[in-house]
C-alpha cells in the first residue's frame, strides 16, 4: 500500500514536471500572468495538444507575419518618399514665368526683366562686345547730360543768393551727393525686388510709400548728425546751419521718392530699368534737390530777417 501511494505520488509529480515544461513552451506572457485563474484540465488539455515543436512552429509563424508587415509599410514609406521626390523635381525643373508688368521692365531681356539671369543671357552679356554695350548706354546718358544743364541753370538764377551768402555754395556737393547716395539705395532695392519678382509694377504706390517714409527717419537722423559738425566744427553761421538741418530731410525723403518711383515708371512704359533708372534718378534728384536747397535757404533766411 506503501509503495502504491509512493508510485502514485511519484507519477503526479512527474505528470506535473511534464505539464510545467508543456506549459512554458506554449503559452505567451499573457498566459503566465494569467496562470492561477487556470484549471488543472486545461493544462492536461494544452499538454495533450500542444508539443514544443508545435510551439515553435507557432512562435516562428508569427515572428514570419511581424516582419511580412514590417516590410509591407516599409515599402510603402518608400514609395510615398519617391513620389514626394518627383514632385520636388518636377517644382524645381519648372523655370520661374515672368509676369507681364516684370516681361516689360525690360526690352534687352537684362536683370530687370524679371526673374533670374538664366546661362543664355549671361553668355549673351559676356560675348557682347564693348561697342556695342557703349551705343547701348550712350544714348540715355547723354539725354541725361542735357538734362544736367537745369542744374546750371538754377544755379545761375540763384546768383544773387549765393554772392551774398556765399558759405550756401560749400554745402552743394555734400546734399547732391547725399540725394545721390540715399536715390541709390532705393533703386538698387527696387531693382533687386523686380528681378526676383517679389513686387510688380502693381504693387509701385506701396514700394513708394515706403521708401518715402523710410527717407524721412533717416533724414532727421542725418541732418542731426550733420548740423553740429556744420556749426561748431566748421564755424558756419546759424541761418546757413539751419538751411543745411532742413535740406538733409529734404533731399532723403525726396530722394527716396524717387528712387522707388522711377523703375516702376520705366518698367510700366517697358523700358529697361537697369539702363536707365539709376541716370534718370541722379539727373532728377541733382535738379530737385538744388531748386529746394535754395528755396528752402530763401524761406529760412527770410526768418532770421536776412534780406537778399
Amino acid at each position: 500500500m506503501v509503495l502504491r501511494t509512493s508510485g502514485s505520488a511519484f507519477l503526479a509529480i512527474a505528470a506535473t514536471i511534464l505539464i510545467l515544461q508543456s506549459f512554458l513552451f506554449t503559452t505567451t506572457n499573457a498566459d503566465v500572468f494569467s496562470f492561477r485563474r487556470k484549471t488543472p484540465q486545461h493544462y492536461l488539455h494544452t499538454t495533450a495538444t500542444t508539443t514544443p515543436q508545435s510551439a515553435l512552429a507557432t512562435r516562428a509563424g508569427n515572428n514570419e507575419n511581424d516582419v511580412s508587415s514590417v516590410l509591407t509599410e516599409l515599402q510603402e514609406t518608400i514609395q510615398q518618399l519617391q513620389s514626394e521626390n518627383e514632385a520636388l523635381k518636377n517644382q524645381l525643373s519648372i523655370p520661374n514665368k515672368p509676369t507681364s508688368s516684370t516681361a516689360a521692365a525690360g526690352s534687352h531681356g537684362s536683370h530687370g526683366a524679371g526673374g533670374e539671369i538664366s546661362a543664355e543671357e549671361l553668355e549673351s552679356y559676356l560675348k557682347q562686345p564693348f561697342y556695342a554695350v557703349a551705343l547701348t548706354r550712350v544714348g540715355w546718358l547723354g539725354v541725361f547730360l542735357v538734362s544736367l544743364s537745369f542744374t546750371a541753370l538754377i544755379m545761375n538764377g540763384f546768383e544773387h543768393t549765393l554772392q551774398k551768402q556765399i558759405e550756401l555754395s560749400y554745402f552743394v556737393p555734400l546734399l547732391v551727393g547725399h540725394g545721390g547716395n540715399t536715390g541709390g539705395q532705393a533703386v538698387g532695392s527696387v531693382l533687386s525686388a523686380l528681378s526676383a519678382n517679389k513686387v510688380q509694377v502693381k504693387d509701385a504706390p506701396q514700394v513708394i510709400l515706403k521708401e518715402t517714409l523710410s527717407g524721412i527717419p533717416m533724414g532727421i537722423i542725418l541732418s542731426i548728425m550733420v548740423a553740429p559738425t556744420v556749426y561748431y566744427g566748421m564755424g558756419i553761421s546759424l541761418h546757413v546751419t539751419a538751411v543745411i538741418f532742413l535740406t538733409v530731410q529734404f533731399m532723403s525723403a525726396s530722394a527716396a521718392t524717387l528712387g522707388a518711383a522711377i523703375p516702376f515708371a520705366c518698367a510700366a512704359v517697358g523700358l529697361d530699368p537697369t539702363v536707365v533708372a539709376a541716370p534718370a534718378m541722379t539727373s532728377l534728384v541733382d535738379i530737385a534737390g538744388l531748386m529746394g536747397y535754395f528755396l528752402i535757404a530763401k524761406k529760412v533766411f527770410k526768418m532770421f530777417g536776412i534780406e537778399l
